[in-house]
């Protein structure tokens, strides 16, 4: 019984000091960092994949065989319209040429023997000393001999002609490549080279693109009366209507990307969509007066399709998504979160476009989305806005 007090006094303690003790503090408030929604406007762009190409690439061939005998050119520089690339041994040639002449001069000699005796015939065959036939056959030798001239000339000029061939000269200014054949080696005839090399017209540069259907009708529909003014000017001068009539839209994004400084503009496309693909080819010219840009690097066209005015963006960091339903938390203002189900638009840069959910000046959070709840109160850690950055357009979708 003794025992049975002892614990009993000692339980009456024991609930006595807990009932002194204070109850647990509730957890601290997460900090949070929140914007203010606000307005702007936000070019809406397309960009696209393509490889750069010379606007004029042009095969350095030989259209004779023979032993290469020199390269006139530093591979890879710049070079003239005209200027002396390649030579070819010349001596096969220079015997045609010889052979040629000598032909011409025997045929020049029966020319001059055919005259004479037409000449020295005609007036016997007036006064009949001799026959109308010795006549017609005078007659018929100078014409051969002089058809025979014909002959021997063309074949002199076509043995001059084989002759300049030995020297190949650069048809435009540009820039050439690496030469597909070395001196001394014997060219012309496979398997060695017959291309020898490429000269490649690099200003404007050319940029060959494909865009899907959807992408296409969004770009046609921003350059569709450009496109047909193109298809109608067929009679005209082309070159001269793509420079007055077609202005410099589109921007260059070169392989670091940086910002091609010069504008260009779509020169060609195809006629149709391509069934295997799905796509349509287009090509556009880039000033490129510098040579900065070489045939052959791979880079994106840039295209704005619209500018859409007053356009409510939050950072892309501010929205959640979950089976493609996109989600904000919008801070209340005593700083409750509510979660808000929001369109979103096009992106750009770290930003993107709400259609639909928001209104301007509310307040969103935009991190720790993963621990915020609906109806959960915060604390403000930073106001910050959505800065007005139009130097970096929306891409489309």
């Amino acid at each position: 019984m003794h025992t049975v007090k002892i614990i009993l006094i000692v339980l009456l303690f024991l609930l006595m000091l807990g009932c002194d003790e204070a109850a647990p503090p509730a957890p601290p408030l997460l900090e949070i960092p929140v914007i203010n929604v606000k307005q702007q406007d936000v070019p809406i762009v397309l960009d696209m994949v393509g490889q750069t190409r010379g606007s004029r690439d042009i095969p350095i061939r030989t259209r004779v065989d023979g032993t290469l005998e020199s390269i006139n050119f530093l591979e890879g520089r710049k070079v003239d319209e005209g200027q002396l690339l390649y030579t070819i041994e010349t001596r096969p040639f220079d015997s045609k040429v010889i052979e040629a002449n000598g032909y011409l001069r025997e045929a020049q000699t029966a020319l001059v023997k055919a005259k004479s005796d037409l000449d020295r015939i005609r007036p016997l065959a007036e006064i009949n000393a001799v026959s109308k036939q010795d006549l017609d056959s005078a007659v018929a030798q100078y014409d051969a001999a002089t058809a025979a001239v014909q002959t021997a000339e063309a074949k002199v000029e076509q043995a001059e002609i084989e002759l300049g061939y030995t020297s190949i000269h650069s048809p435009i200014a540009g820039r050439i490549g690496l030469s597909h054949a070395k001196v001394g080696e014997y060219v012309g005839k496979d398997p060695n080279p017959i291309v020898l090399n490429y000269v490649s017209q690099i200003h404007p540069i050319t940029v060959k693109f494909s865009i899907n259907e959807k992408e296409y009708l969004r770009l046609a529909r921003k350059f569709i009366q450009k496109i047909k003014k193109l298809d109608e000017s067929s009679n005209a001068d082309i070159s001269e209507f793509k420079e007055s009539n077609t202005p410099n839209t589109l921007e260059l994004i070169l392989a670091d990307g940086t910002l091609h400084e010069h504008k260009g503009r779509i020169t060609t496309y195809e006629a149709s969509i391509d069934a295997t693909t799905g796509s349509l080819s287009f090509e556009a010219d880039f000033p490129n007066p510098d040579g900065l840009v070489l045939a052959g690097q791979f880079a994106r066209v840039r295209a704005i399709i619209e500018t859409k005015k007053n356009a409510i963006v939050i950072p892309q960091r501010a929205v959640a998504e979950l089976q493609g339903i996109f989600q904000v938390f919008v801070v209340g203002k005593d700083n409750v979160i509510e979660i808000r189900e929001v369109v979103s638009g096009e992106k750009y840069e770290s930003n993107i476009i709400i259609e639909k959910g928001l209104s301007l000046d509310e307040r969103v959070a935009t991190e720790g989305l993963l621990r915020l709840r609906d109806g959960m109160t915060i604390v403000v850690k930073d106001k910050t806005q959505v800065q007005d950055n139009k130097s970096h357009p929306a891409s489309g979708d």
